[in-house]
Formats: C-alpha cells, sequence, structure tokens
C-alpha cells in the first residue's frame, strides 16, 4: 500500500486479492490465507516466479522469512548475500562475487543458518548454488538464476526457488501491521545513512575502513529486531543479538555468538552497530570485553556524556547517526 507519508487518509479501504490459502498459519493449529496488493511494483516474495515445480507450497512462516531476507539485501548495491531465521539475519555480507558472499554471511553463523531462508542481490550462479546445498536450506530468494544454477538447486526437492526480478528502487513507501481492533501504518524506514550524516563525539577518530564497517553494520541492524547489536568487520556479520529487552544483553548475545557460532571470524577490532541509544556505559564496557574497536549508534540518551566518556577511557571510537532504527516486528 502507498500512502503520502505525511497525509494519511481519513478512511482506509484496502482492495487486495486473495491469492491462496496456505498450509498453516504461524503454528499448525492457526489457518492462513495470502492475498496480493497489485499495486505493489518493486521486487516481492509474493507475486515471484517459483522456480523448482513439485516442492511443498510457501508456508505462512516462509512468506515471512524471504519477505524479511530480501528487504534486508535490497541495501546493497554490490554483491550482497543474507540468510534469514525466524524473521532475523543469522548472518550478511557483501564481497566482490555473489559466491564470496555468501560464504562470509553463512560464517557467521552456521548453525542458526540450518533450515533458513538465503536472500541474493544478484543472479546464483552454480558456485553459489552448490554451496546453498551444502546444508539445509527452505527457500532461496534472487533476481534470476542461471540455468546450471537451477539444476544445482533442484536436487533438493521442497527447496523453495523464488525469482524476484530486478531489484529496483523500493515503491512501497508505508508498511502496516494489523492489531486487534484496527491497523498501525507507518512509514517504511528506508533511511539512508552515509559518512557525512555520522558525528565523531570520542577523541579517537574511527578510520576510514572503520567507517565503511558501521555504515554496513548499521544497514545490517536497521532488520534485526529490537534490541538490536550487530557485530561486523569490513563488510561481513560476526555476530548479531536480537529480541533482547536489555541492550546489553544484545551485546553480550552478540558476543556469545561472535565467541562461539562464528567460523574464521570474531569480535577482536570488530565494529558495534546498535539500533537505539545505549542508556548506561553498560553496552560499551560489555563490547570492550571482547575487543570492538568501533561503535556506531544514534546518540541522543541524557547519559551520552557519560557513554562517550565510558568509550574515551576504553579506548573506543564512537560515531552518532541522529536516527534510530527500531525493528519491533
Amino acid at each position: 500500500m502507498n500512502l503520502p507519508s505525511d497525509n494519511f487518509p481519513i478512511r482506509l479501504i484496502i482492495d487486495q486479492q486473495h491469492h491462496q490459502n496456505l498450509r498453516y498459519g504461524e503454528n499448525p493449529h492457526q489457518t492462513a490465507s495470502l492475498y496480493v496488493d497489485s499495486d505493489v511494483t518493486e521486487a516481492n516474495v509474493v507475486t515471484a516466479a517459483q522456480l523448482n515445480p513439485g516442492a511443498k507450497e510457501l508456508s505462512y512462516n516462509n512468506y515471512n522469512d524471504a519477505d524479511g531476507a530480501l528487504n534486508l539485501i535490497k541495501e546493497f548495491k554490490k554483491p550482497a548475500a543474507a540468510i534469514i531465521k525466524h524473521t532475523n539475519p543469522a548472518g550478511c555480507a557483501v564481497a566482490k562475487t555473489i559466491s564470496e558472499a555468501f560464504d562470509r554471511a553463512i560464517s557467521t553463523d552456521p548453525m542458526s543458518a540450518f533450515g533458513g531462508v538465503v536472500a541474493l542481490n544478484q543472479q546464483c550462479d552454480n558456485h553459489t548454488a552448490e554451496k546453498i546445498i551444502s546444508s539445509f536450506k527452505e527457500v532461496v530468494v534472487a533476481p534470476s538464476f542461471t540455468e546450471e544454477a537451477l539444476t544445482i538447486l533442484r536436487t533438493k526437492t521442497n527447496l523453495r526457488i523464488l525469482s524476484v526480478g530486478e531489484l529496483k528502487t523500493p515503491s512501497v513507501t508505508t508498511i502496516e501491521k494489523p492489531i486487534i481492533g484496527g491497523r498501525l501504518i507507518q512509514q517504511r524506514d528506508l533511511q539512508v545513512i552515509t559518512s557525512d550524516d555520522l558525528t565523531i563525539v570520542t577523541k579517537i577518530e574511527p578510520t576510514d575502513s572503520q567507517i565503511d564497517s558501521m555504515l554496513f553494520a548499521w544497514k545490517v541492524v536497521k532488520h534485526v529486531k529490537s534490541n538490536a547489536i550487530v557485530f561486523a568487520t569490513g563488510t561481513e556479520t560476526v555476530g548479531l543479538g536480537m529480541g533482547q529487552v536489555s541492550r546489553v544483553d544484545a551485546v553480550r548475545l552478540a558476543s556469545l555468538k561472535a565467541i562461539e557460532h562464528a567460523e574464521g571470524k570474531g569480535p577482536e577490532n570488530a565494529v558495534m552497530a546498535s539500533d537505539a541509544f545505549m542508556p548506561f556505559p553498560d553496552a560499551i564496557e560489555a563490547a570492550a570485553e571482547v575487543g570492538i574497536s568501533a561503535v556506531i549508534q544514534p546518540g541522543g540518551s541524557v547519559n551520552d556524556s557519560v557513554v562517550i566518556d565510558a568509550a574515551n577511557d576504553l579506548g573506543i571510537a564512537m560515531v552518532f547517526t541522529g536516527k534510530r532504527c527500531f525493528k519491533h516486528d
């Protein structure tokens, strides 16, 4: 649904075509169905071509995860790959080739990636396809697939293969969430943060490479459920902490993932992105314990000066974006 961001209608009329009944909802005891919004012109998983004939139909959860994965990789122009599990990223990376991006994304947390949804922002080739089928995946989403890649992917009988076409500029400007008794509608979070938007708040200035890595991590943390923390090195995730009611717990979860689950990488000298401000220095202290060297966060807490002092004392560079990026559902 497209609505002017500053002029919501007095009356909301929704006209969508029934597409199909789904096997079940989030759980087997819940019924579910899918409707199509014919006004949407950007790449999406609802109208995507399913290229594995005979595979079981997509479930409610498959559609939800595939949508989340596709929205994440739309953030990037260079070859990017993401693995989503239960609507949260298990890993994401940008690299010189789509195959390398997939390698770096899945190495973040291969255990959690099992049974996940893979999204690519460029054509899937045979090298990437071979890597995708090396462990169980539910769905793979990409703009297109080579014939060789399709042959390989179709060896997995129930792997759903979705071709979404060219990833054009987003056309949907609002998103909605039905709640009992009504519907919440808001402007879609399409913010783009560049180095020019950053305010360096510590005595230690981040290097150019740290800034590049922080900007990558910021794009990823937008798609992680709040409270959200992302550790990254270069343009690949190292550890993710999501869905915590305490920000310091999100840091601890990202640390655990980076230390115990990541393959061939870790948190030492990584950067950290936080989707909202840090009200206390405890999150910075927890990050410093595992070797985080730079932090990107919105700022705006009444305790910003205390957090900045802690970063200075711990030898961590920190920048403020001036904007937060909560994702609550």
